[in-house]
This record gives C-alpha cells, structure tokens and sequence, in this order.
C-alpha cells in the first residue's frame, strides 16, 4: 500500500514539474508576444516601430531577461531606441537609466542630444533617467542595474582600443548587481576582415573580451542572418537593419 502511494506521489511530483515548466515556457512567450504588441500599438514613432522587424527588440529583451520593476541602463543610447523599449519593458515600477557619453551626444552636430531630448520631452517616459556621463564616472551606486544593454556600440569601441571596450565592459560590471546580465548585439564579422572599415566584429573577439572582464557568456541567434556574409558595409543599401547580428547574454557572477 505505501509503495503505491509512493509511486502515485512521485507521479504526481514528475506531472507537476512538466505543467510547471510548460506554464514557464508558455509565460515567457507570451512575454514576448505581449511586449512586441506593446511597442506596435503605443505611441511610439513610427520609424522606430519600422526598425523592429530588423531589431527584434521583444525577442532580444525576453532573452536578456528583462521584466516589470527592473533598473536597466541602455549603454552608449544614442537617440533612444532601446531607451525606450526598456521604458515599455520595466513598466511603471522599473527605472530605465539612458546613457550617452558627451561624444556621443555631440556626435553628427548634436544629432543624439536631440533626438533624446525631443523622445523624453513632456515626461513621455517617466521611468527613464538621461546619465550624460563617461564610464569612469557614471554616477550610479556600484550594483544598482539588474541588466544594461549596449546595441551595435562595441565594435567602435574594440576597433578603435581593444583595452578600452574591455574598461568599459569592467565599467558596466561593476554597476551590475551579482547575477546581472549584460546584453550586447553587434554585426558580425569575419576573420581577417577590415572590421574596423565595414562595422563589425568577430563573436569571438566579443566573446573573448567578456571572459576576460569575468563575465559567464551565453549566446543566442535570434538576429541570425545567413543572407549576410559578413562582406559589406553595415549600412549599405539593402543590407542596413538586416545584418547578420550575434547577441551575447553577459552575466555577473
């Protein structure tokens, strides 16, 4: 009689975890589904809503792990397209920090200042905070960010010092509280190739350079694109906001 209670107890136990992890997965999807309905149907600009199907920022933000009541930064913002993503993503009780360094902000005639300044005018985006500031000097409590997220920025940055994107990763970990994730996407690039010339660079040098900032690195290729082989300039016709992308999930131990 107990070996039968036992046997039915545990296959209630086993049946349970795969509801459990069905209703997980479930959610999570549907996590996704109901961001990127979010972004389509609210008052987003209309050129940021076109970005989306080259972007998928539903898809990269449910994989990065980002949620409601959040405090997650958007490395190097530029005009705020992630800035206000995330706004949608950590809702009303999350807190959403935009930075820019001031090269970025003066970039093409103040171009990024701008663009920033017309998206938050009016309190628009009342959960997010504008952090005008270099990495040495963020101004934020040393692990007070649950994610940050840097888009299409560390190839600039590795290209142009390989010493400096991996201060800047050690910059973003140290706002990171332990079991924070970074998010970073970028063109990909192949071996060998004048990177620094077409935008891009290998997953393996970002890769590399993470594990050597300490961070655990996952992957994923929601932004695969196998028409992409690596050999054009990021922005030529046809092919800018459909490159080939990797999409590194960083997180700190």
């Amino acid at each position: 009689m107990k070996y039968r209670h036992l046997v039915a107890y545990t296959t209630l136990l086993i049946c349970g975890s795969l509801v459990i992890s069905a209703s997980t997965t479930a959610g999570q999807s549907g996590g996704s589904e109901a961001l990127a309905a979010r972004l389509q149907s609210g008052d987003r600009s209309d050129a940021d809503k076109q970005r989306d199907a080259g972007r998928k920022p539903a898809a990269v933000i449910t994989y990065l792990g980002i949620g409601a009541g959040q405090t997650v930064m958007d490395v190097l913002a530029a005009s705020g397209y992630y800035t206000e993503v995330l706004s949608n993503a950590v809702g009303k009780s999350g807190k959403v920090y935009a930075q820019n360094t001031p090269g970025m902000l003066a970039f093409r005639d103040g171009a990024n200042d701008k663009a920033m300044a017309s998206r938050l005018a009016g309190n628009r985006l009342p959960n997010v905070q504008r952090l005008d500031k270099e990495f040495t000097n963020l101004g934020i409590e040393p692990g007070s960010l649950d994610v940050a997220i840097t888009a299409l920025n560390l190839h600039d940055i590795f290209n142009g010092s390989p010493q400096g994107a991996y201060d800047v990763l050690m910059a973003i970990k140290a706002a990171l509280r332990p079991g924070g994730v970074l998010g970073v996407v970028d063109h990909v690039g192949n071996p060998g190739a004048d990177n620094a010339g077409l935008h891009r660079m290998t997953k393996a040098q970002a890769v590399s350079l993470a594990e050597r900032a300490g961070f655990n690195v996952e992957s994923s290729d929601v932004l695969a694109n196998s028409e992409d082989d690596h050999t054009k300039m990021v922005f030529a016709p046809g092919l800018r906001g459909n490159t080939d992308r990797f999409v590194l999930k960083l997180t700190k131990p």
